[in-house]
């Protein structure tokens, strides 16, 4: 009894190994770990987007993830490096009218975070208030391959201004406005938050002036990822009143993109992140508008929508970020195990039954043999040797659990009669031997 004792142990021991490392091995497969890091592609320096990209750093260093930033020339550059599978660009910062899903069907939207307007400062003392006065000046417009670059000469196009028409250099943002000052150009578009470095500082030029796009109405119409934005008097400056008037101005909207292999828990960090950010109100922008998930061009995650509807799920509600991670997979571990510790420990009773029928019907081949050589009369010798190996089926017999008493008494039946038998024979292989002699 103590040898199928260590036996069972042994056997249950090995089981539960197995259940343990299948479980793991499925958990890693079908809930992995999070990552500890990832990349994101901001823009340049001093733009809004390498500004909010240092925002959501700070968040995910707070929940113990390395959130990188990857500098590049704006919006344009970020889908390129977001489209390509091997450029390690998991998130970026992109803005409407530049690419849908028709074009990149593995990138999905996290949502709308801000409006982007579209800054036109110019140094002439005359007031513009149409593109068609920028023709024979010279515009910053951001470098070739920029976003600010594709923004511009796809505005500028419907006024027939392009390198023909006027002079386009490759000035953007600080290097845009110190161009301005410096007299280098007559014009700089910027695309940017008023927050970014090189607005901030035309807008309390008094030197500088912003320019008023009348045609607004018609250029959201002729580009439906364009919207109408409004600079209202007053609104950076009081006294004096800066700008003196209500300053009509276009823009698109930016967005979030990530690709689709992004980890879910990512994602919800990301969304986290987005919502505490872009919640408030600005100068373009009410309360609550953002982030915002009508996103015309990229369907978005679902795991944004939730959140931004429903607010944080259970765990992330009370955990920190890692200790969320662990639990959610301890529990998902705690139910692959439960899935395969089922139907194993339902199928294990019979299977043990199995083998304990087995090894009986081996006993019973081996007691049949002995049953058969009694047929025949027998030596001393070969009698002892059948008593030896009837000795040994009986121990191997008392190993045999009781639960199964049916086959085992019935062992146990036949090994009586056997053992009489040998006696007998025994009994008359000593008389011959002694007739003999």
């Amino acid at each position: 009894m103590m040898r199928l004792g260590r036996g069972s142990l042994t056997l249950w021991f090995a089981t539960v190994l197995c259940i343990v490392g299948i479980s793991w091995l499925a958990l890693e497969y079908f809930v992995p770990s999070p990552p500890s890091s990832i990349v994101i592609a901001t823009g340049g320096k001093g733009s809004t987007l390498e500004y909010f990209g240092e925002l959501y750093r700070t968040r995910f260093a707070r929940a113990g993830v390395r959130l990188n930033l990857r500098e590049t020339a704006g919006a344009l550059e970020n889908f390129r490096l977001l489209h390509d599978p091997n450029s390690g660009v998991h998130i970026a910062f992109v803005a409407g009218g530049i690419s849908d899903s028709s074009q990149a069907p593995e990138l999905l939207s996290m949502g709308l975070i801000f409006n982007v307007p579209f800054w036109i400062f110019y140094s002439s003392v005359e007031p513009l208030d149409g593109l068609p006065q920028l023709k024979g000046k010279r515009i910053a417009v951001g470098p070739e391959g920029s976003g600010t670059r594709y923004t511009a000469e796809r505005i500028l196009s419907k006024a027939n201004i392009d390198s023909k028409t006027a002079t386009l250099l490759p000035f953007a943002l600080d290097a845009a406005a110190d161009a301005l000052n410096e007299g280098k150009v007559d014009a700089a578009l910027i695309v940017g938050g008023s927050d970014a470095p090189a607005v901030e500082s035309l807008l309390t030029n008094p030197r500088v002036r912003l320019m008023n796009f009348s045609t607004a109405e018609a250029l959201t119409r002729i580009f439906p990822d364009l919207v109408r934005l409004v600079l209202p008097k007053g609104v950076i400056e009081i006294d004096p009143l800066n700008p003196p008037s209500d300053v009509t101005l276009v823009g698109t909207t930016a967005k979030v993109l990530i690709r689709d292999d992004v980890h879910p828990a990512i994602v919800q960090l990301l969304a986290q992140t987005m919502k505490e950010e872009h919640n408030g109100s600005g100068l373009f922008q009410r309360s609550g508008e953002f982030p915002a998930i009508n996103d015309p061009e990229y369907p978005v995650a679902q795991i944004a929508v939730d959140y931004y509807k429903n607010g944080p799920s259970l765990l992330p509600k009370y955990l920190p970020f890692w200790m969320a991670i662990y639990a959610q997979r301890m529990i998902a571990f705690l139910v692959a195990t439960l899935a395969i510790v089922f139907p194993v420990f339902g199928f294990a009773p019979r299977l043990y039954q199995w083998f304990v029928q087995e090894r009986l019907r081996r006993l019973f081949r081996r007691l049949r043999i002995i049953e058969n050589a009694l047929r025949v009369p027998l030596t001393v010798p070969q009698v002892e040797a059948l008593q030896s190996e009837l000795a040994d089926i009986d121990r191997a017999t008392s190993a045999v659990p009781m639960r199964n008493s049916d086959l085992y008494f019935m062992l146990r039946y036949h090994l009586d009669q056997t053992r009489s038998r040998l006696v007998e024979a025994s009994e008359t292989a000593k008389v011959a031997q002694s007739v003999n002699s």
